[in-house]
């Protein structure tokens, strides 16, 4: 074994010349984890947290408020009335309202159709597992 130098501090004989005592040799990659500094190795590599159903709630929250706000102001700036005709009924609405109802009424029907789809899903897998079982 080497007597310890200013250049080389506590190098043992398996350790390359430069690393620092302890043995442990240092990576290359900048993010990796320090197992003395007691970080885990997700929040050492930036990752943080990793994604939740809560959070993605949150995000879709905020994405539907600031949708909403959108639309509110944009209903507020189409204030013109326009006439509407339903088979023999006639009415008189203001023509972002008349927008929002036609936005309303696709919504709801996507809905019923991704229901649809849904049930479509679940049936045939409750079969698959009938079947497997």
């Amino acid at each position: 074994m080497l007597p310890p130098t200013d250049e080389t501090p506590n190098t043992g004989p398996h350790l390359p010349t430069g690393h620092p005592p302890g043995g442990e040799v240092p990576s290359s990659d900048p993010h990796a984890h320090d197992a003395g500094s007691g970080v885990p190795p997700d929040v050492a590599r930036g990752k943080g947290i990793k994604h939740t159903r809560t959070g993605a709630t949150w995000t879709g929250l905020v994405i539907g408020i600031v949708v909403l706000v959108l639309l509110l102001v944009f209903i507020l700036q189409n204030l013109d009335s326009v006439v509407l005709e339903l088979f023999v009924w006639e009415f008189t609405v203001p023509l972002g309202v008349t927008l929002l109802f036609a936005a309303i009424a696709g919504a709801v029907i996507m809905a019923l159709v991704g229901g649809v789809r849904i049930l479509q899903i679940r049936r045939a897998a409750n079969r698959q597992r009938k079947l497997t079982t």
